[in-house]
């Protein structure tokens, strides 16, 4: 299984367009679903030359698998967040681990940021779960902070230094 990123491309906004719509999938990006594929296609359109972001498409085997974004991004606190969503039919398999290590690398080695941070819902322990496995650190919690689904969510900050990513390949 090769997994590669690349950057979002319009015609991949279909898929993107799938995944916005999964309920269960958007409830952990604190979202709403249901946008339609022209407010995309218009959000693409509006986004594409934003310094402040980078989209990219996770492929497996030149399958759309996923999208990671960094967004946020501040070049003079030189800080960023990063997001994530797999496709349902490839969640399970390890794919999350290995493209945020590239997101992350993209992040401190390219883009030179200094720390990169996310938000989490406290119930999302498969997810959490993989945040720690990759050095990031629980910074706080945002309690009740997202409604989803009929009901207030925490949320975990967590956050990850470069040097940390450093330190920790010795």
């Amino acid at each position: 299984m090769k997994l590669t990123l690349r950057p979002l491309e319009r015609k991949d906004l279909s898929f993107v367009h799938d995944l916005d719509n999964e309920r269960r999938t958007m409830a952990f990006w604190f979202e709403e679903p249901y946008e339609s594929l022209d407010e995309l296609t218009n959000l693409y359109d509006k986004h594409i030359h934003d310094d402040h972001e980078r989209r990219f498409v996770i492929d497996v085997d030149d399958q759309f698998a996923g999208i990671i974004e960094l967004v946020n991004i501040n070049f003079i606190h030189r800080h960023t967040e990063i997001q994530i969503i797999i496709k349902s039919d490839f969640q399970g398999l390890g794919l999350a681990k290995i493209a945020m290590s590239k997101g992350m690398d993209y992040a401190f080695n390219i883009l030179n940021m200094y720390k990169i941070y996310l938000y989490v819902d406290a119930e999302n322990h498969k997810a959490v779960h993989i945040y720690k496995g990759l050095g990031f650190v629980q910074e706080g919690i945002l309690r009740r902070h997202f409604f989803v689904e009929g009901a207030y969510h925490d949320s975990i900050i967590m956050g990850i230094f470069s040097r940390e990513i450093q330190n920790r390949r010795g």
